[in-house]
């Protein structure tokens, strides 16, 4: 995660901990794997204090431990790197690539409550941002799913461009039926289809 670009700036360390365990865990869960530990790197900066008791938070909530990694100090926007590893729970894995001609298209939430938080975070308003903030991985979901899917992914840059790497990476072409799709705003449906973070399952079966 990079300040200003996955986070905004000022944003809660705590949060930004949170945020950087769940959003690799979400591959986990793409992959109907368990997890068994992650290795962080950390750029020392602003209320470190903060980052480290979010990420106490975040690894006891998924029963994750901490197995190893390295910090630097430095400056400019702050950087955060973690590599999440996990043991397939069924084989084969599931991958973006296995999506059959006649399957049927799903999503395991709604989307665009990334968005809505992402706005209130941005707008200093008292809506609930938790969505962006403290995203989570469906690591049970992913599990369950993965004997039964044809292709997983997670939805982390929008529905309508990782439908399309998945379609890119199967060789079909796929048919959204956008109406049918769960948003978090009806008003603004497209905007939710085409926004990222929301971390739910994409999958054909």
């Amino acid at each position: 995660l990079l300040e200003g670009t996955h986070y905004l700036p000022g944003a809660d360390m705590a949060d930004v901990a949170w945020k950087l365990v769940a959003t690799n865990l979400s591959d986990l869960a793409a992959k109907g794997a368990e997890p068994l530990g992650v290795l962080l790197g950390h750029q020392l900066g602003r209320d470190d204090d903060a980052f480290l008791a979010g990420l106490a938070e975040v690894l006891a909530h998924y029963n994750v431990p901490l197995l190893g990694g390295d910090t630097v100090a430095g400056g400019g926007p702050q950087a955060h790197g973690l590599t999440a590893i996990g043991r397939a729970t069924h084989k084969p894995v599931p991958s973006r690539s296995g999506a059959q001609i006649g399957h049927g298209l799903w999503v395991t939430g709604p989307l665009g409550d990334a968005m809505l938080g992402f706005e209130a975070l941005r707008d200093g308003t008292n809506a609930d941002h938790t969505a962006y903030s403290r995203p989570l991985a469906l690591l049970p979901q992913g599990q369950t799913l993965a004997p039964l899917v044809s292709a997983m992914m997670d939805v982390s840059d929008g529905l309508l461009l990782d439908a399309f790497r998945l379609a890119e990476a199967s060789g079909v072409t796929l048919a959204i039926d956008s109406a049918a799709v769960p948003v978090a705003d009806l008003a603004r449906r497209m905007e939710c289809l085409r926004w990222g973070d929301d971390y739910q399952l994409l999958f054909t079966l």
